[in-house]
Order: structure tokens, then sequence, then C-alpha cells
């Protein structure tokens, strides 16, 4: 079986996200979307609520598993016996930090590869950060995240002014 790796902060989750995630959902066997746990990141929802919305919008996929890391995602990877690593790329400054990380894993685990797959061009400019500016000045996210997540993301990130 022919696992990959989807990790991302998933804070929150976007229309980019589940882009790469239900691509690489055609490229391997079974798609483990991991949560890293970094307690040096400040994040607007815990990991537990992270893991359920997106326990919530891949419920169709039946070769997808979301958990969380706790530690190095070449350890994690190594105990999952995972093929490789999946991850979005959205311009070419993306690419910079991620090929750091793939060739930082890859010298941790040698046996672990890391993929990279270009957004779509429709989600090119979508971050998670830039839901999350939009949503805290009241602005129209439904562009940009599953709508199953809507009223939740809004009700924890829309700051209304006094």
């Amino acid at each position: 079986m022919r696992i990959g790796i989807c990790p991302g902060s998933f804070d929150p989750v976007t229309l980019g996200h589940m882009d790469i995630i239900s691509r690489a959902c055609k490229i391997f066997d079974k798609v483990i979307v991991a949560v890293p746990v970094n307690p040096d990141k400040r994040a607007s929802f815990t990991v537990e609520e992270r893991m359920e919305m997106l326990r919530t919008v891949t419920a169709d996929m039946e070769n997808v598993e979301v958990d969380c890391v706790r530690g190095l995602l070449a350890d994690y990877a190594s105990e999952k016996h995972a093929a490789a690593i999946v991850k979005g790329l959205r311009a070419i400054s993306d690419f910079e930090y991620e090929f750091q990380m793939a060739l930082t894993n890859k010298k941790l685990n040698p046996e672990f590869e890391t993929l990279f797959l270009p957004t779509s061009i429709e989600h090119m400019f979508l971050s998670s950060s830039m839901v999350k500016q939009i949503a805290g000045f009241g602005g129209d996210i439904s562009h940009f995240v599953p709508e199953c997540l809507l009223e939740k993301i809004n009700q924890r990130l829309c700051r209304t002014a006094d």
C-alpha cells in the first residue's frame, strides 16, 4: 500500500488544501492528512478543532485518514510506513522553504520522498493567513473555505467593530 502524508497547519482548512488532498488521493492508496502539534505557533483553532474540520471535509474520501504529528515529520513518516510527503506549492516563494524542508526530511529519513504539487490556478493566491485576515475584518470568505465550515470559521475569526 502506497501511503502519502499531507501535512499542514490547516488553520483554517481552505479550498486550496482540499485541492491538494483530493489530488493526492488519486496518487496514493492512503492519504494521511497530518496536523502538527507546534507549541511555538499560535493557532486560531486547536489541533483537535482542525482535525475535526478535516474529518468533516474529507468524510467522503474513503482513502483519507486525519491524524496529528507530535514530533518530527520524518519520524512520523517512518512510523506510518509512508512513501512520500505531499506539499502544495502556490508560488516560487513557497518552493525555497519547502525544498529546504524536503532536503532536511530526506537527511533524517533517507527512505522518505517529497512530492510537490502545484496548486490549481484558482487557488494559487489562497492561504490560511489570507482567510484569517479577510474574516477578521468581516469580509466574505465563502469563496475560500469549504461551505460546511464557513459558519464555524466565521464565528471564530470574525471580529465585529464595537
